[in-house]
């Protein structure tokens, strides 16, 4: 069977039976939003409890990965089957929190799996039809699952890495943030001795969709040389925005590098060697 792109077009989505798949609003910290006004037919998967297992910053960050059991679980609940087609977007710019759960599908082995490209507002102006109502789903068991498959980096790989140059770091986090001008979110400002910057914003076109296959596998190509991705570690704020780097190299049809999920929340709270700006 052929691999299914991972980005599906908006025009692509309204020509679906509303049976053959199923639509989640992945939008982080938009419940609210989701509320008064969404995608019809979609549901709402919450990216800190359903797609995230939150405790101490300092260990696994700020949006660690949740037990597989607990994932399986809310498959589940979401009505999720192994052959169940799942269209995922959110309501940001580049739909970094849908990629996330994305790349949790894919590391789980599920097949059919997309996310919209340009998200809620291209939807919108595509002529998707959008409405207040919450479809009620008949729960099935647990998604049948047998751990993370696809590859993953610990802190302790990142500092082998990062003091040996063994494995090539990618933060895809903003530049002024990479350089430490600025740190919205977490304590301390700055990044990882040795890291590349490659903003995840730069996958993306002016209107905010991602820009061709073509386009973004000779963008990367050319930023990773002939790295083979065993080799790579990419990682962001807290390990959301870095799936969106993975998502538009699958689309480039490129295999994927390692995801380090603690990124900077967990290792600017564990007292590692940082770059930080010249004050």
């Amino acid at each position: 069977m052929q691999k299914i792109s991972p980005i599906i077009q908006p025009t692509d989505l309204i020509n679906l039976n509303a049976d053959e798949f199923v639509l989640i609003d992945a939008s982080a910290g938009s419940k609210a939003r989701y509320d008064e006004n969404h995608l019809a037919g979609a549901l709402y998967i919450d990216l800190n409890t359903d797609l995230a297992n939150i405790k101490d910053f300092a260990s696994g960050g700020r949006h660690p990965l949740p037990t597989i059991t607990h994932f399986a679980e809310v498959l589940g609940e979401f009505a999720i089957a192994k052959d169940t087609h799942v269209i995922i977007y959110d309501d940001k710019n580049g739909g970094n929190a849908a990629a996330r759960f994305w790349w949790m599908l894919s590391a789980i082995g599920h097949e059919k799996v997309q996310v919209l490209n340009g998200g809620f507002d291209a939807a919108i102006k595509a002529g998707f039809p959008t409405n207040s109502l919450k479809p009620q789903v008949e729960s099935r068991k647990p998604y049948p699952v047998n751990g993370w498959q696809l590859a993953v980096a610990d802190m302790d790989e990142v500092e082998s890495a990062s003091k040996t140059g063994n494995q090539t770091i990618v933060d895809v986090r903003d530049a002024n943030r990479y350089a430490g001008l600025t740190e919205p979110i977490d304590l301390i400002a700055g990044h990882i001795p040795g890291a590349l910057n490659i903003p995840f914003t730069e996958n993306l076109d002016e209107n905010g969709l991602f820009l061709s296959p073509a386009v973004l596998k000779e963008k990367y190509v050319k930023a990773l040389a002939d790295l083979k991705p065993e080799n790579v570690i990419v990682h962001c704020g807290s390990g959301v925005t870095a799936c969106h780097m993975l998502l538009a190299m699958d689309y480039a049809g490129l295999e994927l590098p390692k995801l380090y999920v603690g990124s900077w929340s967990e290792w600017s709270r564990n007292g590692k060697d940082m770059v930080l700006a010249d004050k």
